[in-house]
């Protein structure tokens, strides 16, 4: 053991032991931790209709990739990197010729993507990964040029959605963080500490339309009171289960589901900002396009689309942009089956004038 040691040599680490024929948990599934090693358990867990531990599988890629229309030689960003999906497509349009910038405010997942990336043969001669909000796209345009194409997908990774350890899912055990970034700003946990009853209803209302927001906030607030941390995800789905346990036990367990995703997906935004963020780069958007450039923004739920919709409204009423999208496009009834995680996705697009 020491000679190895001395001689460089590390000692062969075993894989995570999992009880019965298949992994349950997020860290025991290292074939699927592993996708270019094993390519058969991957493509059988996409045909399932579920999303490979680790990986996240890219949305309405075709539809994008058939309205951006990107030419070798543009320059082109993805405001949204996450796993690499819609960049490496968006590279290989460009066939060696151009760049590609993308921002990503995650550490964790952009430095693992970023290193895929160049693995595939797409390094920093056509790729700058930019450790940054989309919100200060204008900051990479001033260093770098405006560009040709930009893509948005305003959904989260399912890399983050599946990692207990990140906190956006209530079916996993896991700390109550939300982050897109971890070290930056308060967790989940922490906001629910500071805000008052009023403030977490408004929060559940305008961030998710939760119908049961005053039953959620006030089992809240009495966990608060009685000296109760609220700081895990479980803890988090408990106390939605006990504010809806007025309802009939028939239609109690959808209910408490569907408060569960709103809930999380309020304390999502707010934590991230995520409407404030969105706002600065729907107006910064036309103003980092060149002439004729195009943009697809895909958003995953209401309050995302209508700021989406009436910014491109207004920017074309403006004049600058020439036309944009009348209704929304959806993906198609394939996609959802093979990944159901599309099934809210709405695209909408704008051209510069």
């Amino acid at each position: 053991m020491e000679e190895m040691k001395q001689n460089g040599e590390q000692k062969h680490k075993r894989r995570v032991r999992y009880s019965g024929k298949y992994p349950k948990k997020f860290e025991e599934k290292y074939k699927e931790h592993n996708p270019d090693k094993y390519a058969d358990t991957i493509e059988h867990v996409i045909s399932k209709g579920n999303t490979p531990a680790g990986m996240h599988i890219s949305i309405m890629v075709q539809e994008i990739l058939d309205f951006l229309q990107i030419q070798p030689g543009q320059q082109g960003l993805d405001c949204t990197l996450g796993y690499g999906g819609h960049t490496r497509k968006m590279m290989e349009c460009l066939q060696g010729q151009g760049h590609m910038h993308a921002l990503d405010v995650d550490p964790i997942e952009s430095e693992k993507t970023k290193k895929r990336l160049a693995e595939a043969g797409f390094g920093p001669e056509i790729l700058t990964v930019h450790l940054q909000n989309f919100k200060d796209l204008d900051k990479v345009a001033e260093e770098c040029g405006k560009f040709d194409f930009i893509l948005a997908d305003l959904g989260v990774s399912s890399m983050q959605i599946d990692n207990p350890e990140r906190g956006f899912s209530y079916k996993i055990d896991g700390p109550l963080d939300l982050r897109m970034n971890p070290q930056k700003g308060i967790s989940a946990a922490e906001r629910l500490q500071q805000v008052t009853e009023e403030e977490l209803i408004g929060m559940l209302e305008e961030n998710a339309d939760e119908p049961y927001a005053q039953e959620i906030a006030s089992v809240v607030m009495s966990f608060r009171k009685a000296g109760q941390q609220i700081d895990t995800t479980t803890k988090m789905r408990r106390i939605i289960e006990k504010a809806l346990a007025f309802l009939p036990e028939k239609e109690r367990k959808e209910a408490v589901k569907k408060s569960c995703q709103r809930t999380f997906q309020a304390l999502r935004i707010d934590v991230n900002r995520e409407f404030e963020v969105l706002y600065e780069l729907l107006d910064k958007l036309p103003h980092v396009l060149n002439p004729g450039g195009r943009v697809a923004i895909l958003t995953f739920h209401s309050g995302e689309d209508r700021l989406v919709k009436k910014s491109f409204k207004k920017y074309q009423k403006d004049g600058l942009y020439s036309e944009v999208a009348r209704d929304v496009i959806r993906p198609s009834q394939e996609e959802c089956v093979r990944n159901p995680r599309a099934k809210s996705t709405k695209m909408r697009w704008a051209i510069k004038a």
